[in-house]
């Protein structure tokens, strides 16, 4: 394996120097986290330097001097350090877990041993890019509904809290008369405006959001939780399209990298966050280990569509697994994009609808006492 910290003589007995300023920076290596935005320009940035001939541990710390994040430009310049005094850099990178993800490690490795870092290094970059599109898509398809729900929350406690109070008042000295409906939206009135009420619901609210959390931390709950998220109607088969494009690409990438499919396949493991995903894949790895094929292991769990173990069964066939999964990670990466507007568009009458329909019903709960009294005087 090369070693990029001793490219000339020069570089053996340079020390990269930190400033007084981030010496005062403090950050624990295997907790610090770094956005996937400086990750990207990190990684594209190295790539364009390791082409242009800068040596590797001299390059780090070039890029070092033009990062905002102070913390990551501090640990660049650890990582600048080890590298001039000989080490390697997948060697540097795995000190810092939280950072660089084992994928991101075992490319740089692969990319190291033949030779061709610049080129991993840049489709690292690519990759983050697209995951991070894909995360974004799915944040923006599942946001719509909170934020209908939220409006429609907002406008009805409005409505309850401080204008039906007063029809209260009015319709108690009319002595009338008052339909279900009426007594229904009075009384609702009554609950959310009282102290104990409240008290009492956000009690209810923090003890379920425990409970739910600690058994989402279990393996069991976990696991069940998330294969419910997956036959949500709508967002489950969205879900499921990121999850599949993700690990198709993260296959293609690995692949092509030279990884063995077993260690791609546990690299994939890592970068799902669907629990019912991440056994499915576990067990292909056993298949995989005793010679079945990886479509054959997949599809004996019932999770990714038909199409994914078709096209990974004729990429195995034909020996172009790598190719299929490229292929099959841009499918469903448009699929996911057609998915993401068509339902964006759906929801927007539906904002109206539901909005519409809380305010409609209150309104006429409210004046529905005054109809009735204007039928008997008519």
């Amino acid at each position: 394996m090369p070693s990029y910290g001793k490219i000339n003589n020069s570089l053996n007995n340079q020390s990269y120097k930190i400033s007084p300023k981030q010496k005062n920076i403090k950050f624990i290596p295997k907790d610090f986290k770094v956005p996937q935005k400086d990750l990207l320009i990190f990684f594209r940035q190295l790539a364009v330097i390791i082409q242009s001939g800068v040596p590797l541990a001299q390059g780090i710390e070039l890029l070092s001097e033009n990062t905002k994040n102070e913390k990551f430009a501090c640990l660049q310049l650890q990582i600048a350090s080890r590298l001039s005094a000989g080490e390697e850099l997948s060697i540097c990178l795995r000190k810092y877990p939280k950072v660089f993800s084992s994928m991101t490690v075992g490319l740089i490795q692969a990319g190291e041993a033949g030779g061709i870092l610049d080129k991993v290094l840049d489709r690292i970059a690519t990759l983050i890019e697209e995951q991070s599109k894909i995360k974004s898509q799915i944040q923006g398809a599942l946001i719509y509904p909170v934020i209908i729900l939220v409006l429609a929350l907002t406008v009805s406690l409005a409505l309850l809290i401080f204008i039906v109070p007063k029809f209260d008042e009015m319709f108690k000295s009319m002595n009338a008369e008052l339909p279900g409906l009426t007594k229904f939206m009075l009384k609702l009135s009554g609950i959310v405006t009282s102290p104990q009420s409240l008290l009492i619901s956000i009690t209810f609210i923090v003890f379920i959001y425990y409970l739910f959390n600690r058994y989402y931390q279990s393996k069991s709950g976990r696991f069940k939780i998330d294969s419910l998220t997956l036959k949500i109607p709508l967002f489950g088969p969205l879900l499921l399209r990121s999850e599949v494009a993700s690990m198709c690409d993260t296959l293609s990438t690995l692949l092509d990298s030279g990884i063995p499919l077993v260690e791609a396949i546990e690299r994939c493991i890592s970068a799902s966050a669907n629990e019912r995903v991440k056994r499915c894949l576990s067990s292909a790895i056993q298949s995989v280990r005793e010679g079945q094929e990886l479509s054959v292991s997949i599809n004996s769990y019932n999770v990714f569509p038909k199409l994914v173990t078709s096209m990974l069964k004729i990429g195995e066939e034909t020996g172009k697994l790598s190719f299929m999964a490229e292929n099959l990670a841009t499918f469903y990466k448009r699929e996911l994009e057609n998915a993401v507007s068509s339902l964006t568009k759906a929801m927007e009458p539906m904002i109206i609808i539901v909005v519409a329909g809380i305010v409609g019903t209150i309104v006429v709960a409210l004046y529905l006492p005054m109809f009735k009294m204007i039928t008997v005087m008519g």
